[in-house]
């Protein structure tokens, strides 16, 4: 006789807050850890939600020289030749490229973050994620370019014509400024800040284990 098959256990629901803004190089190491870290919790039936935060909302919607921007910002060269190793160093453990000293534009990032909430609204919101963060670091363009975000947009399934409409009216842009005033009201500084059901968060790119370590204390809280 057959000793009867053990139930399977119904995925664990849990909605996770990711804040971020897209031209953060540990956003985008963060955002890849967080799914390695789902990996290894394939009970979790995960519904992450993007979070805007602008690291600057003072720059111009056409942004400015990439360069002479983080040359103002870090007074050091050689403190950030050394951030820009550990980046890469971790970006490679990730299978990221990031060409930071070759990324010609820093923009404001209001508009980026207005489409992927639109994306997010169309189910796509972690292609729309992958594919801005890919634009910027690795193929070096200028994602705060209306053109170049409906191109983007486009190719991950938005429609085009509307990703530009909606942007030359301004659509939604002072929701993305309150809810990155919101993030900041709230205490955050530093991105990415992973929340996990709303009870443990995560500061910085932590390790797949140590987010999934996190994953397992709200499961616990």
């Amino acid at each position: 006789m057959q000793t009867p098959a053990a139930p399977i256990a119904p995925p664990i629901p849990m909605t996770i807050d990711f804040v971020a803004d897209v031209v953060c190089p540990w956003c985008y190491l963060g955002w890849r850890r967080l799914k390695k870290a789902l990996a290894l919790r394939p009970n979790i039936e995960a519904t992450i939600v993007w979070r805007p935060f602008q690291l600057d909302p003072s720059l111009p919607e056409q942004g400015v020289d990439r360069k002479a921007y983080m040359a103002a910002k870090f007074k050091d060269p050689a403190r950030l030749s050394a951030a820009h190793d550990a980046l890469k160093a971790g970006a490679a453990e990730d299978g990221l490229v990031l060409n930071l000293t070759e990324i010609p534009i820093s923009p404001n990032t209001n508009a980026v973050h207005r489409v992927i909430s639109w994306a997010a609204a169309a189910g796509l919101q972690d292609a729309m994620i992958e594919a801005v963060m890919a634009a910027y670091f690795t193929d070096l363009r200028d994602i705060g370019d209306p053109d170049v975000l409906a191109d983007i947009a486009d190719k991950v399934g938005l429609e085009r014509m509307m990703v530009l409409k909606l942007l030359s009216e301004e659509a939604d842009k002072a929701l993305i400024a309150h809810e990155h005033g919101v993030a900041v009201q709230a205490g955050i500084t530093g991105v990415p800040f992973t929340i996990f059901g709303g009870k443990v968060a995560a500061v910085g790119a932590e390790s797949p284990e140590n987010l999934a370590a996190a994953i397992d204390q709200a499961l616990a809280a």
